[in-house]
């Protein structure tokens, strides 16, 4: 990451402290730590304030600290919290911001302990997390890779499907490939649900085996350099009747209407309705259980959510997934779901793969 790119950040995180009302802030979620220092260790905290911003680990990544981030690290010999407050009442910092949908209770409590005398927390929402919603070229350019590493497993993997295969093997030959192609690891638990299994929109892959006439449901996603990738798509091993193909045309269209809503200053919930209005049209709206899409990026799933009423507006460099989809209990479910970054005039697909139902 360019030392410049996280100065920006942090510069930009700094301009929100005096709306805010806090002299500094508590940085405790691992995603926004890499944000704002390029630390990708699994123990550190930071310390952003005006003067500077300090990340503080332990000695099992005092090389790793120094070579990854541009910020002064501090390496404690104990347990983290301490010596960040410690760095705190040095600096006079006297509103201290934290994480408040990040930090759990029993850490709370011990930061209240630890609080130097005239010193008082204050607990701030999504300050780092709305600065994600827009990534930069680099950031994008990594998506983007992620995204071609997600869609060649999966066109690899689909090389060896047959019936008898189980779910929970399609999914490890999947998340294979994409190690073979130079992700890290899976962005998510990969779903993989064969026949009427595919209508659980989150469904664990299991014993169940691919069989002749039926739906597979594939969701998936690589992470590259950090960054997530979301993917889904549907298989049928045989040939389908109508009602399958009538149901795949359906969330087809529905996932082209949202594809088409997309663009700079719309807002999030007007993607989900023209998703959901294609829908509604065919008889589906109660099938489609789930909102239309969400935010990714070093997590697979960060602000905007793309639900209903959803205000946020839409912005050039947001990477967002659109992914409507109808479940029927009993018989099966269908999802389509592409990776998209908003543009000056309206969108970009980077998933190449194709949206057709695959027939194997």
């Amino acid at each position: 990451m360019e030392t410049q790119e996280l100065a920006t950040r942090r510069s930009a995180l700094v301009s929100k402290f005096g709306p805010a009302k806090i002299d500094a802030l508590i940085v405790s979620s691992a995603p926004n730590i890499r944000y704002l220092t390029g630390f990708t260790g699994s123990n550190g905290l930071v310390l952003a304030a005006p003067s500077a911003t300090v990340l503080f680990t332990d000695p099992r990544y005092a090389i790793q600290a120094t070579q990854q981030t541009d910020c002064k690290v501090v390496v404690a010999r104990g347990p983290l919290y301490p010596a960040l407050m410690r760095a705190a009442a040095r600096r006079r910092l006297r509103r201290l911001g934290f994480e408040k949908a990040r930090l759990g209770y029993d850490a709370f409590e011990h930061l209240r302990e630890l609080l130097p005398l005239g010193a008082s927390l204050h607990g701030v929402g999504g300050m780092v997390e709305s600065l994600r919603m827009v990534k930069s070229p680099a950031e994008i350019e990594r998506i983007r890779r992620s995204v071609a590493v997600n869609s060649s497993a999966f066109d690899a993997a689909l090389k060896i499907v047959q019936p008898g295969m189980k779910e929970s093997d399609l999914a490890a030959e999947i998340e294979y490939r994409m190690r073979l192609l130079g992700a890290e690891r899976p962005a998510f638990d990969s779903i993989v649900a064969a026949g009427a299994r595919s209508a659980l929109p989150h469904a664990e892959p299991g014993t169940d085996t691919l069989g002749n006439n039926r739906l597979l449901l594939i969701d998936i996603g690589a992470t590259v350099d950090g960054y997530a990738s979301d993917m889904t798509r549907v298989a049928f091993l045989g040939k389908p009747g109508r009602k399958i193909r009538s149901l795949y045309q359906a969330v087809l269209e529905a996932q082209l209407a949202g594809i088409d809503a997309v663009g700079p200053g719309v807002s999030a919930g007007k993607v989900d309705a023209a998703a959901r209005r294609v829908l509604r049209a065919k008889g589906l709206d109660k099938a489609f259980v789930h909102s239309t899409g969400h935010g990714l990026g070093l997590e697979i799933h960060e602000p905007p959510r793309l639900g209903k009423g959803d205000s946020t507006a839409l912005e050039a460099g947001m990477v967002i997934t659109v992914e409507p989809g109808a479940y029927l209990e009993g018989f099966g479910g269908v999802r389509i779901e592409d990776t998209v970054v908003v543009t000056s005039s309206g969108c970009e697909v980077l998933t190449p793969t194709s949206k057709e139902l695959f027939l194997l």
